[in-house]
């Protein structure tokens, strides 16, 4: 089983960009765009838990993998995530909807 790091310095999960989606919510002026926001959260979320199933699997096999298939995993798992965050979710982006709309002031 591969160590995993628990201890890691604190990070701003809200403003943190990944795969060009930007999560900063100084800019939200509407309930659609708090909206927008946190779908891309719960988005990135998913793709950031379903990203250690895929380390440790062998690209091997009767087609090769190799170099490809490590430089194409990741577009895999964010295909994934996406796929997952449009058919409902897992319920994150309800609750970061809530605490956008509550700095904000637009409850």
């Amino acid at each position: 089983m591969p160590d995993i790091a628990l201890a890691s310095p604190p990070v701003d999960v809200l403003s943190r960009t990944k795969a060009g989606l930007s999560t900063d919510v100084s800019g939200v002026k509407t309930r659609a765009q708090a909206k927008e926001v946190a779908q891309q959260f719960e988005r990135m979320f998913i793709a950031e838990m379903l990203a250690p199933m895929f380390q440790g699997l062998e690209t091997d096999g009767p087609t090769g993998g190799g170099n490809a298939e490590a430089t194409f995993r990741p577009m895999l798992v964010d295909q994934y995530a996406d796929a997952i965050a449009r058919g409902g979710g897992i319920g994150i982006s309800d609750t970061v909807l809530k605490e956008i709309l509550r700095l904000q002031g637009l409850e």
